[in-house]
């Protein structure tokens, strides 16, 4: 049979303390898995939102925009096609940014 060196556990032989500390590790690392899970996942939502939010306004206004130049430009109907969709736009924008704010969080 081996002699135990120094520093090594003898096997079968669990020290209580041992035991305690590792519980302990154990529930720490739990809660801050929790503590840093949910503010991560918040915070992700809050920036996916907010990025949907930008894209949704940049998107309509521009859009709608070129649209109503390029009608103005092929019918020469002056600025009123561009005014005509911008307005739409703007409603568009603002219609999905309502929507986009009243999801459940999950």
């Amino acid at each position: 049979m081996a002699e135990i060196e120094p520093g090594q556990d003898p096997q079968g032989v669990e020290d209580p303390r041992l035991s305690a500390l590792d519980e302990r590790l154990r529930e720490a690392q739990h809660r801050e898995t929790l503590t840093k899970g949910q503010k991560g996942a918040d915070a992700e939502r809050g920036y996916s939102q907010g990025n949907r939010v930008i894209s949704a306004l940049i998107g309509s206004l521009v859009g709608s925009a070129l649209i109503g130049w390029l009608i103005d430009h092929w019918f020469g109907t002056g600025p009123w096609g561009l005014i005509v969709l911008l307005f739409l736009g703007i409603a568009v924008a603002f219609r999905q940014i309502i929507r986009i704010s009243g999801e459940r969080p999950e």
